[in-house]
């Protein structure tokens, strides 16, 4: 990276990002796409490309996981400097490393083009997130259908059926579609619950620079039928937090701003648990009871 790098301006889900254009990769660089913005304002998230990015001496721990896209170790953490992301692969190449500090619209990263690209993917929505959160906003591994105009989120673990389950949707229920399948954007203020499609979309190419507003959320689990009920609020909370990013429910002040974000959208949002079948039937018990449509 040099300074005769591009820089590329993106707006998500309101949030103004900009990218260097050589780091992109050619997928990422596809996802994008359609969040474009030519002549944008000062960015809330700018990235700087850096030859090297040291911890500090006060460095403390915050997560170690695993990224299998990559086929990387993780590490998050923080320090004086603000919040250190580092994904070491396991080929033996060099580590891609990510800086940021709390309420910052600046970040650096070490990375090169010759760094798998789903290192940039993935540490461009860890920044992202971490921009994002004081500003109200998150991204929610979720699966979001739009129909009449409002959103709905389906969560889950992985392997649950979040996919399946949006596709039945889209199969059975005339005018349903999909929003994002991966990691939407969701926002909460005190007066709306939003949610937006994102360049984060998994294995589903579905990036639409879209928005709705939040009609439900609704969590998932297998079962040998088909049964929903409304969560009570703490509940909704509990049902909500792991679709949060895991890597940030040790640090306080993220840990604050995302609990903070999910109590105003639950205010506003009904949560459900559906315990289903992967059929029809359990898609139109969800639409049935989130639109109050007996006509399904």
């Amino acid at each position: 990276m040099n300074a005769n790098n591009r820089f590329m301006n993106y707006t998500i889900a309101n949030i103004r990002v900009s990218l260097p254009d050589a780091c992109t990769g050619e997928h990422f660089t596809r996802a994008l796409r359609p969040f474009l913005t030519l002549g944008a304002g000062p960015a809330d998230l700018a990235l700087e490309i850096v030859p090297r990015i040291p911890a500090e001496a006060d460095y403390r721990e915050l997560d170690i996981f695993e990224f299998p896209d990559a086929d990387a170790d993780c590490r998050f953490g923080t320090d004086a400097a603000g919040y250190l992301l580092e994904m070491t692969p396991r080929d033996g190449s060099a580590p891609a490393r990510y800086r940021m500090a709390y309420g910052a619209a600046a970040a650096r990263s070490d990375i090169t083009p010759g760094h798998n690209p789903a290192l940039f993917r993935f540490g461009v929505w860890i920044l992202f997130n971490i921009a994002a959160l004081p500003l109200g906003a998150v991204a929610f591994h979720s699966s979001v259908i739009r129909y009449r105009g409002r959103g709905v989120l389906f969560l889950g673990e992985s392997g649950t059926g979040k996919s399946t389950h949006t596709r039945l949707w889209r199969e059975h229920i005339p005018g349903a579609e999909l929003l994002n399948d991966d990691s939407p954007i969701i926002r909460a203020t005190d007066s709306e619950a939003l949610v937006h499609g994102s360049p984060w979309s998994g294995k589903t190419p579905c990036y639409r620079n879209e928005s709705c507003p939040i009609a439900a959320v609704v969590r998932l689990s297998q079962a040998p039928h088909n049964r929903i009920r409304r969560l009570r609020p703490i509940e909704s909370i509990g049902a909500l937090l792991p679709s949060a990013p895991p890597a940030f429910a040790r640090d306080e002040r993220l840990s604050d701003d995302t609990c903070g974000l999910l109590s105003r959208l639950i205010a506003q949002v009904p949560v459900y648990h559906l315990e289903c079948l992967p059929d029809a039937a359990a898609a139109q018990l969800a639409c049935r009871t989130v639109f109050n449509d007996a006509t399904l």
